[in-house]
Order: C-alpha cells, then sequence, then structure tokens
C-alpha cells in the first residue's frame, strides 16, 4: 500500500509485539515506518512480513557496514524481502556502497539504497576524536557526494545539512532526516533538531519521527498534528 508522505515513523520498540501494537495505531496510508537494529535483531524477517502485511512500506534502518560483498549480500536480502529502503553507512566507502548498488541494478531490485553520513548524536568533537578534522557540516557534504557518485538514491542527514546536500547533490537525492521535533515535542537525546515544516523548507524529503507519534496517547492524532504542520510546506 504505497503513500507519498514524507512522514517515517520509528517503531523503536524491543519486541515484535509491541512495534505490532503501535503499528496497528498507525494508517499505512499516511506513513511509513521505520526497522531498526534493536527490533531486527529480536524479531528478525518476522517484523518485515508483518509490517508488509499491515500495509506498510518498510525503511530497514541497518546501517551496513563492512566489506563489499557482505554488505551488498546484506542488501540484497533486505530487498528480496521487500523493503522500500535500506541504509549503509558511507564511511564505508566508494568500493562498499558500488557493490551494493550493482547488486541492487543486477538482480532488478527497486529497493532505495541510501548512505548514513555522520549520526545525528555526533558533534564535531566527536568527529575529532575518531581523527577526522574536517569540519562537520563539510565532512556530511563529502560523504552526500560520495554517496551520489557511488550511485546511492540518497543519504540520511540532519535537517541542517538538507539544504547544502540539495544544491551540492540534487532535488531528487533522497534526504532522510532523523531529529525531526514538532513543535509540541522536546528533544530529547539528538543534538541537531529541527521541527518538520521547517526540515522539508530546509530540503529534507522524509522525515524519521519516533517518540513524538509513539509516545503520544493517541498516535494518529500526533501524526495528524504533524500533518497540519507540514501544510503550510
Amino acid at each position: 500500500m504505497a503513500t507519498d508522505s514524507p512522514i517515517i515513523i520509528a517503531l523503536d520498540y524491543p519486541s515484535l509485539d509491541a512495534a505490532l501494537c503501535m503499528a496497528d495505531q498507525l494508517d499505512p496510508t499516511r506513513c511509513r515506518v521505520k526497522v531498526g537494529k534493536e527490533l531486527f535483531t529480536r524479531s528478525g524477517p518476522a517484523v518485515l512480513e508483518a509490517l508488509h502485511g499491515r500495509g506498510f512500506e518498510v525503511f530497514l534502518d541497518l546501517k551496513f557496514h563492512d566489506i563489499p560483498n557482505t554488505v551488498a549480500s546484506a542488501v540484497q536480502a533486505a530487498a528480496e524481502q521487500g523493503v522500500w529502503m535500506v541504509n549503509v553507512h558511507a564511511s564505508g566507502g566508494r568500493r562498499m556502497m558500488e557493490t551494493a548498488m550493482q547488486r541492487l541494478d543486477q538482480n532488478a531490485l527497486t529497493t532505495h539504497l541510501i548512505a548514513v553520513t555522520v549520526l545525528t548524536s555526533m558533534q564535531t568533537d566527536d568527529l575529532a576524536e575518531l581523527g577526522i578534522k574536517t569540519p562537520l557540516a563539510e565532512h556530511v557534504e563529502h560523504l552526500a557526494l560520495l554517496a551520489k557518485q557511488s550511485g546511492l538514491q540518497g543519504v540520511v542527514c540532519s535537517a541542517q545539512e538538507s539544504a547544502r546536500i540539495k544544491t551540492l547533490c540534487g532535488e531528487s537525492f533522497l534526504k532522510v532526516t532523523p531529529g525531526i521535533r514538532p513543535s509540541f515535542a522536546v528533544a530529547n537525546d539528538q543534538q541537531r533538531t529541527m521541527g518538520p515544516n521547517e526540515a522539508m523548507a530546509a530540503g529534507s524529503s522524509h522525515l524519521v519521527i519516533g517518540r513524538p507519534v509513539t509516545q503520544a496517547d493517541d498516535p494518529m492524532v500526533a501524526l495528524e498534528a504533524i500533518e497540519v504542520e507540514l501544510e503550510g510546506h
């Protein structure tokens, strides 16, 4: 059940039952859902099958980072399970990203492949500890361009970086933005946050939103409030 909504709800739950309980309160025509490391590690492909059965398009957020053939095989496995989107770490390098993209193309798999640039929890000081002296924004731009040159369809980035990446990589290059906090929500542990309307105006193509919806008394009411915020865009 395809949707053109830019909203992706993060199902960050420790169990299949908890994730599906939330999914059952959402409308698959009005959002997509994201499955991350903990939920997939605990539940495996069963969670993808259950969500697909409910009509959801799924972003499998496992951030693969390994030798090229291993990543390509993992990306292929995800795509063959019908996920709408899967991601890798851009820091895995050009050969890793190109090999993964080639594998999708060779098998006529249409899953979107995007790359993580710099995690939204990280600051310039964190990069410096890793030996990366480049300013954070510049490093994000470098990795985004590398992902585009490697044939990928987009990146995960913060909303603050979307405008520059849009300029560098083009309108159609996907910019999937976590750290989105609607006007009614608090910031929690992500450092580089922005409101939904601001993020879309800045160039984000998709908005990953978790707790503001999943911890709301009525998740669909919260989702509707986000849709209202987006109407001005």
